[in-house]
């Protein structure tokens, strides 16, 4: 006999069809027999499972069905059978697996009610995180020992050493485009001597301190959401609060401090990085030597675009890692979340970066640093 589950069609005389099943009906067990129950087209009156050893919910839905497509009724089973049967054809039901779409009446104000939702609820989390924040600074300031001065020398390695290779290579880069296409256009008027204020001015004012806001909003800020996340799902961060270890102080602070620290060195590095990227490209096809260029330089570009550039960088590089640090605590579930925080950290770090920036720009302008 078969180890694994089959069944017998029976019938003496005129008695009803019966149809025995025997064996194991189970998930691992039912494949092959299910195929051949929905082939029997005798008409079944009894199902017999006094053979069965052991069933589960799917061989007892597989018995349900049969009951239900030829009428019959069920004999034999145990209580355990029976149990089950009466779970899954309770639970049985016509409706369409996928539910009717709604039209677009409904569809449309439901979305952007859901969205207006989800957006309120941000601010608070976000509001809520950044009180959170403030306690953690105070904390630090009244008791200075609880800085975590390795976790910060760490972080300024990571944001700020680490980066310098592609900060500068983009900004020398940057500053050769804008260079270029800035003497482009001003060779129609034979003022491509003015090359140097439209590079140096926009590289120290804005471009030096946005790209590196940028750039670290892509590395540094993706990396505290995916490291604060991964944490946030493995329990470290639960463990901490479990032993008395506040995970702002020991998480956020430190990546906080980092970013505002170095944010100002990295932007003045860019903006010197996209002046030698001018000047390189100035010397080889406008022929304004290379030296002469950087000096010029001192001479056009006033101090104070050096101090608007100074003055947007910490708060840049605060907006970046507080979007960082903030998705990555709002990570849980699964690690599908991870990439999806870290991608929404870096979206709204980069989009408040350009807002901050309009707003600067504005500002400085109505104070005559234009």
């Amino acid at each position: 006999m078969s180890s694994g589950a089959h069944f017998t069609i029976e019938q003496d005389g005129d008695s009803p069809v019966r149809l025995r099943l025997s064996g194991p009906y189970l998930v691992s067990s039912i494949g092959l027999v299910d195929r051949e129950l929905r082939r029997i087209e005798a008409s079944v009156a009894i199902i017999d499972l006094s053979g069965v050893t052991e069933i589960d919910t799917v061989g007892a839905w597989t018995a349900s069905q049969l009951a239900l497509r030829h009428d019959a009724r069920i004999e034999g089973a145990d209580s355990r059978a029976l149990r089950l049967i009466k779970a899954v054809t309770f639970h049985d039901t016509d409706e369409d697996i996928e539910p009717e779409r709604p039209s677009i009446l409904f569809r449309v104000p439901g979305g952007v009610g859901k969205l207006v939702g989800n957006f309120g609820s941000g601010i608070v989390g976000l509001v809520s995180f950044i009180g959170e924040i403030i306690l953690g600074f105070g904390s630090v300031i009244r008791h200075p020992g609880r800085l975590r001065v390795k976790a910060l020398v760490h972080q300024l390695e990571l944001v700020g050493v680490s980066a310098l290779g592609i900060i500068g290579l983009m900004s020398f880069l940057i500053g050769i485009v804008v260079a270029q296409q800035g003497a482009v256009q001003l060779q129609q008027f034979g003022a491509e001597i003015y090359t140097i204020n439209l590079t140096g001015r926009l590289t120290l004012r804005e471009l030096g301190v946005l790209m590196t806001a940028i750039m670290v909003a892509g590395r540094s800020g993706s990396a505290f959401a995916a490291q604060i996340g991964t944490m946030k799902l493995t329990e470290e961060v639960d463990a901490m609060r479990t032993i008395g270890i506040s995970p702002i102080e020991a998480l956020v602070i430190p990546r906080i401090l980092a970013a505002i620290i170095m944010m100002p060195l990295l932007g003045f590095y860019s903006a010197c990085m996209g002046i030698i990227g001018g000047a390189f490209i100035a010397d080889l096809t406008l022929d304004i030597p290379f030296f002469i260029f950087l000096s010029r330089i001192q001479e056009v570009v006033p101090l104070y675009d050096l101090y608007v550039g100074l003055v947007k960088a910490p708060v840049f590089g605060m907006i970046v890692a507080i979007a960082g640090c903030y998705q990555g605590m709002r990570v849980e579930g699964n690690s599908e979340q991870v990439g999806l925080r870290t991608t929404k950290a870096v979206v709204q770090a980069i989009f408040m970066v350009i807002v901050l920036d309009a707003f600067f720009a504005v500002f400085f302008t109505e104070i005559g640093w234009a």
